[in-house]
């Protein structure tokens, strides 16, 4: 079992900036691919950004490229995402997944362990 807990998400105004974090327990989370997700009431989970187990990989998705950077410290179990230049659309509830893979996915279905998710909102 991991266990995942998000921090850092509450209200900022377009064009500002948010750091994430994910901050992991439990069984070795170095083995874990993991994953940023956002979801609005009413419309799927929406793939952010991943970051493979080795730290060696990363993977955007089109509306975080240029703007989102994941990163992670494997000796502090962390992952973090930090979110530049934020947008109104981007208002969600953001949520990591760790997922037993050597890939990056981008599928939720492919994600074993969730955190509950923090609040971003971003007023224009």
């Amino acid at each position: 079992q991991v266990q995942l807990v998000e921090s850092g998400g509450g209200l900022v105004q377009a064009g500002g900036s948010l750091r994430l974090s994910c901050a992991a327990s439990g069984r070795t989370f170095s083995h874990y691919a993991v994953g940023w997700f956002r979801q609005v009431p009413g419309k799927e989970r929406e793939f952010v950004a991943a970051i493979s187990w080795d730290n060696y990989s990363t993977y955007s998705a089109n509306s975080a490229k240029g703007r989102f950077t994941i990163s992670r410290d494997n000796g502090k179990n962390t992952v973090d995402l930090q979110m530049n230049s934020l947008k109104p659309e981007d208002t969600a509830v953001y949520y990591c997944a760790a997922a037993t893979t050597t890939g990056l996915p981008v599928s939720s279905t492919m994600y074993d362990y969730w955190g509950q998710g923090t609040q971003v909102t971003v007023s224009s």
